[in-house]
């Protein structure tokens, strides 16, 4: 007996394979009609014997490709229309409508052994890809995904590859970026202004010059690397020096996960990542090597490394007698700037820093960072959400309308809604230049263009002077939409809720460390234990504040907080404290006439600098040129052996710091070791978590505690802190899914927006 359905399928199903899976299916269950992509996902009309179209449903779901996300499948029945075969039919633009994007995606095993099989016709090519790998979100410039629509628009298939695409049994059937050497990008070498060689020839130079020690600009997937020699210390100090990055950690990448292992401890679900498709910078604890340099990441125990992801990074890196087997890949800009992406970019703005620049012409349309992720409970633990992940959007535990949250101002993404998804941006960056703002713009217009979203309200950060907060308050204005400013702490709440598919109304305990955010008091908290859900928030317990001599500034002058978190002890400053010694005696005669008359010193509760302010009295950061380098060298220094902790007080609805500092320097009178002293501290940072959460659970109920802001990137912190606090009956909730720190706060913007504006339509 005959029948027919139409069948809507949405989610991530455009640029992964999906309309190749389901032309395939339909015959395997002897099935007629048709499929095409829209703006909206994915839509199928099929006909045939009615025991079959069941089973063809189910395998959907069951056998999809491996890049899909499938969020549903609706269908329904109609007449039979009388197909006698199936087709892929041509996409169909919907107005208003819209459908998730796949990341960009590494290369696949098949391409891999390809790129390497000298009888293959993309033998050594460098853009070998498939339906299953290759480039996707920095390519597409609209939807629905076809290759016009993308920037391979420009290269022409030759026969051999049209045949390919055009062929339903080949696993490059309706790939869109699909290529060869003989109609596809290439690659050349630049020195000096002038192509030096090309292709094969290029590639090869590239290699030599690295194998010298030179510095090299490749431009990859999302933009543009430079690269040099990770054993060589003059190469990574030359770099170093030319970047003008003195000692912020450089991400590293080896040809394999056999070199990876040589470098750091990787653990199992470290080496899942390592090698899963979205092939992200993994943060392991480095090994006793002595190859490795110890430029790369001073005073930093951990290494960020990952594995090549392009066919191109696989043949720069390849192995050889004599050639190295880990090079210093990061990202290619200037201080702050954004990564450069363009061929001019590069060659404009890294003249000064490269030797050499080796590119190609296939154009890339959205810049994007590499992400970077720890491992916790087996789970990635996200530091920064870019490559291989964005846009893949993050699901909403309620339907959304049309908004969009701008972020803050550090470690920046943006976020839209609509639906049930919510598209958090790829990482931006640091907002504090023209640079950056330019490309927050151009990626916000990219978002909402292939998203299809025209935001009916803005959301932001309370203060006032970030530069995202200026940017939505400016467009809010112009457009004439609702502008909800959203407290930044109270955003870290929401955040994690959402990250974990929170759906109730029920109040949890927050706490939510960080080195600042506007508090809803005009200053400047951080460490907070707030007491909230998605509709507003309660500030139980906070450290107690002190003075930040110089505001933003002291952010770099961990001996200045150390100093002034004593003065507000009442602790007096001794010639023999790290601090004091670093300071001259006019340098200190100021800060304390500052101190005193209260001279540019707004107050702070955050635990950031309060780890800063003990990273400088242990005598490990007395200056720094990195945002929280003083407490990842505090980090590095903790002992596992080491059991106590250091007192404090909890008074009234503040954590009184004092005794903490006078048995800390009394231990370094006792000339105890900077180690213990460490781990010390951030074992009473834990104890402190502990009881105030326990405080604030006997005073409310509450038995589900969330944990967000950046200093949750202390792993020692988190990875002690968590079962503590689940063996105290706690119901813990962490970030899995968007960054811990500001990079998933627009996350959290989203949710309070939205539930504002419900609060504020059932008061109509």
């Amino acid at each position: 007996m005959s029948a027919a359905r139409r069948i809507e399928v949405k989610g991530i199903v455009q640029g992964v394979g999906f309309r190749p899976f389901i032309y395939n299916l339909a015959h395997q269950h002897q099935l007629h009609g048709w499929v095409k992509n829209t703006s909206n996902g994915v839509i199928i009309e099929v006909e045939g014997d009615a025991e079959h179209l069941d089973p063809f449903i189910d395998q959907i779901r069951t056998l999809a490709p491996p890049l899909s996300h499938i969020d549903s499948i609706q269908y329904e029945d109609i007449n039979p229309n009388g197909h006698t075969d199936f087709h892929i039919l041509e996409s169909e633009s919907i107005p208003g409508a819209f459908v998730p994007i796949s990341p960009d995606v590494s290369i696949c095993d098949d391409c891999r052994q390809e790129l390497f099989d000298p009888a293959n016709p993309r033998y050594r090519y460098p853009f070998i890809n498939c339906t299953n790998c290759g480039p996707r979100f920095s390519i597409i410039q609209d939807i629905p995904y076809d290759r016009p629509a993308t920037t391979m628009a420009s290269f022409r298939m030759c026969s051999f590859c049209q045949g390919e695409y055009d062929d339903p049994g080949n696993r490059r059937f309706h790939a869109q970026p699909v290529a060869c050497p003989e109609c596809g990008p290439h690659i050349w070498l630049e020195i000096n202004g002038k192509r030096s060689a090309e292709r094969e020839e290029a590639l090869q130079m590239a290699r030599a010059l690295l194998k010298k020690g030179n510095i090299l600009a490749i431009k990859g997937l999302g933009g543009f690397h430079l690269a040099c020699d990770a054993r060589n210390n003059k190469a990574v100090q030359t770099l170093r020096e030319r970047k003008k990055r003195t000692d912020k950690p450089f991400a590293v990448m080896t040809f394999d996960p056999q070199s990876a292992q040589h470098y750091t401890q990787l653990e199992p679900a470290e080496l899942d990542l390592l090698t899963s498709k979205e092939r992200p910078i993994v943060l392991a604890k480095k090994k006793a090597t002595d190859g490795l340099s110890p430029l790369v990441a001073p005073g930093n125990d951990r290494l960020g490394i990952m594995l090549p992801y392009t066919p191109l990074h696989l043949l720069l890196l390849e192995p050889q007698e004599g050639f190295p087997d880990i090079f210093v890949m990061t990202s290619a800009n200037i201080s702050e700037e954004p990564i450069a992406y363009t061929n001019d970019d590069a060659t404009s703005k890294l003249e000064n820093i490269a030797d050499g620049f080796l590119m190609h012409d296939r154009a890339i349309h959205m810049r994007i960072d590499d992400s970077v992720v720890a491992s916790f409970r087996d789970g990635p633990y996200f530091s920064r959400r870019a490559r291989g992940f964005a846009p893949q959007p993050i699901p909403l535990p309620h339907s959304a309308p049309m908004l969009l949250a701008a972020g803050a101002e550090l470690k920046n993404t943006f976020c839209l809604s609509n639906e049930r998804y919510a598209f958090l941006s790829h990482h931006i960056g640091d907002l504090e230049n023209a640079e950056t703002l330019r490309s927050y713009q151009e990626a916000v217009g990219h978002y909402e263009h292939i998203f299809r979203i025209q935001p009916t309200a803005i959301a932001c950060d309370l203060h006032p002077d970030y530069l995202a907060t200026h940017y939505a308050t400016e467009r809010a204005c112009r457009e004439e939409l609702p502008l909800i400013p959203v407290q930044h702490h109270h955003a870290h709440l929401a955040a994690c809720l959402a990250d974990n598919q929170w759906d109730k109304d029920e109040p949890v305990i927050g706490v939510i460390l960080d080195g600042t955010g506007l508090g809803s008091d005009g200053t400047i908290w951080g460490g907070e234990f707030l007491v909230g859900n998605y509709n507003g928030f309660e500030r139980k317990y906070h450290l107690a504040s002190v003075p930040q001599p110089g505001g933003d500034a002291a952010t770099l002058n961990p001996a200045r907080m150390a100093l002034a978190h004593l003065w507000s002890a009442g602790i007096a400053w001794e010639d023999s404290l790290p601090p004091v010694q670093h300071l001259t005696k006019e340098e200190r005669s100021i800060l304390e006439r500052q101190l005193e008359r209260s001279i540019n010193t707004p107050p702070t509760s955050s635990m950031g600098r309060f780890f800063d302010a003990a990273s400088a009295l242990i005598g490990v950061r007395q200056k720094v040129t990195y945002e929280a380098q003083a407490a990842i060298e505090l980090e590095a220094l903790c002992m596992e052996e080491v059991q106590d902790a250091y007192p404090f007080a909890i008074e009234g609805d503040q954590l009184n710091c004092a005794p903490l500092w006078q048995a800390l320097i009394q231990d370094l009178h006792n000339k105890t070791a900077p180690a213990i002293l460490a781990t010390r501290f951030h074992n009473s940072v834990i104890q402190m978590i502990l009881e105030t959460a326990s405080n604030i659970r006997q005073q409310t109920g509450c038995t589900t505690i969330v944990l967000s802001g950046g200093v949750w990137q202390n792993m020692f912190l988190l990875t002690h802190c968590v079962p503590l606090l689940e063996e105290a009956g706690f119901h813990v909730l962490w970030h899995w899914r968007v960054p811990t720190n500001d990079g998933g706060i627009a996350l959290g913007q989203i949710m309070v927006a939205m539930r504002s504006l419900e609060l504020e339509n059932r008061g109509k």
